[in-house]
């Protein structure tokens, strides 16, 4: 079997749900076990070397989601394998061991970096957590290297997030998820907290990065011109589930759901 067809991540009836208030208009508690359905039963897989893009409006669950595959938060029910692991099994060694392997570049480069800490301390981090053998300085020289590969400098390392744009942060981040050489990559609404032409830079970077570091990747957006740049295939969700799922060319020219049509329509042109 060829690298490019081997299963990487195998996700199956995956289900989320959340208390909600139900409280009456004087207050009391309608019932008390109400729950709301953040995402209901989603099932997808992934090759090595894929990009999935994963599109919907904001609140159709595919953040949860996201936190999900990370186990950031724990799923109701469902599976979730990887490399033929059984993710939501793993505890203690194998559980951190497989973790290293999943990272996440979250949506906003300003609240996902310590402001106290020095570039060198959040790159290297995940290196003082996974690899506590390194030294400080090989912690430095790696961290060097990955900012190099996400396009900053050396001169990087001793400056503080506030110091840098909100495209420079979330190339910070993504070095952070980069530097122990992650096999699968979530990105969360990875540019929607930046201008259009900067986001266009870090799509232009993630790509690329795929690339070099043979990476799998989740992209998640609520823009489907965001998606249709970098995916291979797209999920669109709604309501928590996924009412199409297909190769990114076929659900972008000839959308099946009428949920998908209408993005479609609401979006003057979008890149396949």
């Amino acid at each position: 079997m060829n690298t490019s067809d081997q299963l990487l991540l195998d996700v199956r009836d995956l289900r989320k749900s959340f208390a909600v208030s139900a409280a009456g208009r004087d207050g009391a508690d309608a019932d008390s076990s109400a729950r709301a359905m953040a995402v209901g039963g989603v099932t997808f897989s992934l090759v090595r070397g894929e990009t999935l893009g994963i599109v919907g409006e904001s609140g159709c669950g595919k953040t949860t989601l996201a936190r999900m595959l990370l186990r950031l938060i724990e799923p109701d029910s469902g599976e979730i394998w990887f490399r033929s692991q059984n993710w939501l099994g793993a505890r203690g060694r194998e559980l951190r061991a497989m973790r290293r392997s999943i990272q996440m570049v979250f949506q906003d480069p300003i609240a996902s970096l310590n402001a106290r800490m020095r570039v060198s301390s959040i790159v290297g981090e995940p290196l003082a957590i996974h690899e506590p053998q390194l030294s400080s300085a090989e912690r430095q020289s790696l961290a060097a290297e990955m900012l190099e590969a996400v396009g900053l400098g050396p001169d990087s390392l001793s400056r503080y997030p506030h110091e840098f744009s909100g495209g420079q942060r979330q190339r910070i981040g993504i070095a952070r998820a980069l530097i122990l050489r992650p096999e699968l990559v979530v990105a969360d609404e990875p540019v929607s907290a930046l201008d259009v032409s900067v986001g266009a830079q870090i799509l232009d970077l993630l790509e690329r990065l795929r690339r070099e570091f043979s990476l799998t990747l989740i992209l998640i957006s609520h823009s489907l011109p965001v998606v249709a740049q970098l995916a291979t295939r797209v999920a669109v969700m709604q309501g928590g589930r996924f009412v199409e799922l297909g190769a990114a060319d076929q659900v972008l020219r000839t959308p099946k759901h009428p949920y998908t049509q209408a993005l479609i329509a609401a979006v003057p042109e979008i890149p396949v």
